[in-house]
């Protein structure tokens, strides 16, 4: 294997700890944390809020430090860091502990979209497919997240859920830093400046872009983060009949997001040969559908449109990174990156405290009615794009 591809597939594999990591405590909480520690689930996932709080706020510093220093020895640091609070938060033996453990998960996996994500696309010209398979690996971490936790839970209880993976990201970060010191001759630092690719476009054109990426950002990370948080407990109450036990239901979990993240394969590949707006408008249509129609969903039938509501957020994520990868230089990349997951992490944190609330009050049916709206404000965001020359994918000269 050349050392490029050896080094994509690390790339690869740190998403999937990304995704993974934050979302134990999802399954844990749903499974078997509540009756353990006699609390309801509304009471518990709060304590999950700083984690993510941590996830966008220090994606930004994470970000900076990356251009300033080197990309490879920042994901070292993320393996190693991310691994080891894990560890740490499997010793915990009270609500605020676990906050404390969490907080310190999300710390470090604030690191990989700024960083990672340059990596990935670094020196390439059509990002779509490239931005989708890696995108695929965070989203197969979303989904082992659940399974592999729920068999953890039922084999060796909630800490070893904590501590296997933990384990695993140490492990992969000692590996990664000797890949990285076999080629000391290589940095990633951003010395050479690239025009970015809107580079004669009218600023207005190009602050309007912006503005609907992070406006969509924002909307998708609500999504993101409650289908992604709530499924286990959405399963564990609707799927009664056919899933009893905690690695049933991150079982069928683990099927829905994997099954769902060929989404964005097949995303990436229009968004490299047909026009973003058009693209992004059919993927924000079918979220606003699909959130009303599995409302009031039980047993197999919500099992089988929680396939379709997943391939849709899933699909959203490589096109908000491909017309970030498509306007940024390379020398700020990292941090246009960090930015846009700042953007996305905070309405993921915020995401946590309503899910409580509108569990605990209305159930889950409120819930999908709320993201309806929201794709569908996102929908009239989306439209507004520039159709044409804008976001052509076409690389930039360099100076």
């Amino acid at each position: 294997m050349s050392r490029d591809k050896l080094n994509f597939l690390f790339l690869n594999i740190g998403h999937l700890y990304d995704h993974y990591f934050v979302l134990i405590f999802a399954t844990v909480a749903a499974l078997t944390l509540a009756s353990e520690w006699n609390m309801s689930y509304a009471a518990l996932i709060p304590y999950a809020t700083p984690g993510f709080i941590a996830f966008g706020m220090f994606a930004v510093p994470a970000g900076w430090m990356a251009d300033k220093w080197d990309r490879r020895h920042m994901m070292t640091v993320f393996f190693i860091g991310i691994g080891a609070s894990a560890m740490a938060t499997a010793a915990a033996e009270s609500p605020l502990q676990i906050g404390i453990g969490l907080f310190c998960i999300g710390t470090f996996a604030a690191i990989y979209h700024p960083v990672g994500l340059a990596l990935v696309v670094e020196g390439q010209t059509k990002t779509g497919v490239i931005l989708a398979v890696n995108g695929i690996w965070g989203n197969f971490g979303v989904g082992v997240a659940a399974m592999a936790t729920g068999i953890l839970i039922d084999l060796a209880g909630w800490r070893a859920a904590f501590l296997v993976p933990g384990a695993l990201s140490i492990a992969t970060g000692l590996l990664y830093a000797v890949f990285v010191s076999s080629d000391p001759g290589k940095t990633t630092t951003t010395a050479k400046k690239t025009k970015p690719s809107l580079a004669g476009v009218e600023r207005r054109t190009i602050i309007h872009i912006f503005a609907v990426i992070f406006f969509s950002t924002a909307v998708g990370g609500l999504a993101f983060q409650s289908t992604t948080f709530a499924l286990p407990k959405i399963f564990d109450e609707r799927l009664t009949d056919i899933a009893g036990t905690a690695t049933l239901v991150g079982t069928f979990a683990f099927i829905v997001f994997t099954v769902a993240a060929i989404a964005q394969l097949i995303v990436g590949y229009f968004t490299d040969r047909y026009s973003v707006r058009w693209v992004f408008g059919a993927v924000a249509v079918t979220q606003a559908i699909f959130y009303l129609a599995v409302q009031d969903l039980t047993g197999w039938p919500a099992l089988i449109v929680s396939v379709i509501v997943m391939m849709a957020v899933f699909g959203q994520i490589p096109i908000n990174d491909v017309l970030v990868g498509r306007i940024s230089t390379e020398e700020w990349r990292s941090r246009v990156f960090a930015f846009r997951y700042l953007v996305t992490f905070t309405a993921m944190a915020s995401t946590l405290p309503i899910i409580a609330w509108l569990h605990a009050t209305w159930g889950f049916t409120a819930l999908f009615g709320v993201l309806a709206a929201a794709a569908t404000a996102m929908l009239c965001a989306v439209v507004t794009l520039p159709g044409s020359t804008v976001i052509t994918g076409k690389p930039a000269p360099a100076e």
